[in-house]
């Protein structure tokens, strides 16, 4: 440990990054803590959800064949939303979305933001792949993600993995979350 610091590596948003995703042998984890992602490709889907118009989720299919892919391989992907009561817009679309990728393989599910701070979660955002490869994510003042940092110490990683443990135990399902928010718009995107 250089300067008593744990080991990290950047990485930027990219092949590398896309690597994660695609070389991982049994579990990917994601803890979301903010109530807001600027993502330029959800704009438009966001604002359709947002006006009551359909939407078939163009930016969504690769992430949804992804998922697929993984589950038939035995592979599991599975995150916990912290979220804000009342629920942001934001929130609310991802809700929304949720059923999709829940139906594709990966299991979201959701925790209120007092829970998750009497729980002793973080709040930063972080994957976490087999238990032992963490990224923790990093995003700019406009909610933007610009890039994640693998951290290399594994005190560190055995933390996120306890985190991502306790809060798996405090989360509630996606279906039983959105029916007690009253988010029931559905709609099919293509490929469903």
């Amino acid at each position: 440990m250089p300067g008593g610091r744990p080991l990290t590596r950047f990485i930027n948003p990219g092949p590398e990054f896309q690597e994660l995703f695609e070389s991982f042998e049994h579990t990917a984890f994601r803890l979301e803590t903010r109530d807001r992602y600027d993502a330029p490709y959800e704009n438009e889907s966001l604002r359709k959800f947002l006006a009551e118009e359909p939407d078939d989720l163009p930016w969504m299919q690769s992430w949804l064949d992804m998922i697929r892919e993984a589950t038939a391989a035995g592979r599991r992907f599975s995150r916990v939303r912290v979220v804000t009561i009342p629920l942001t817009d934001y929130s609310r679309f991802g809700v929304w979305c949720a059923q999709f990728t829940n139906g594709a393989g990966e299991d979201i599910r959701y925790l209120e933001r007092g829970e998750a701070e009497t729980a002793g979660l973080p709040q930063h955002d972080y994957w976490l792949f087999d238990s032992r490869t963490l990224l923790r994510m990093h995003f700019d003042d406009s909610d933007t993600f610009f890039g994640g940092e693998i951290v290399e110490d594994p005190d560190v990683i055995v933390q996120h993995n306890h985190w991502r443990d306790a809060a798996w135990h405090h989360a509630t399902r996606r279906d039983d979350f959105a029916a007690d928010q009253r988010i029931q718009r559905v709609q099919r995107p293509r490929g469903t």
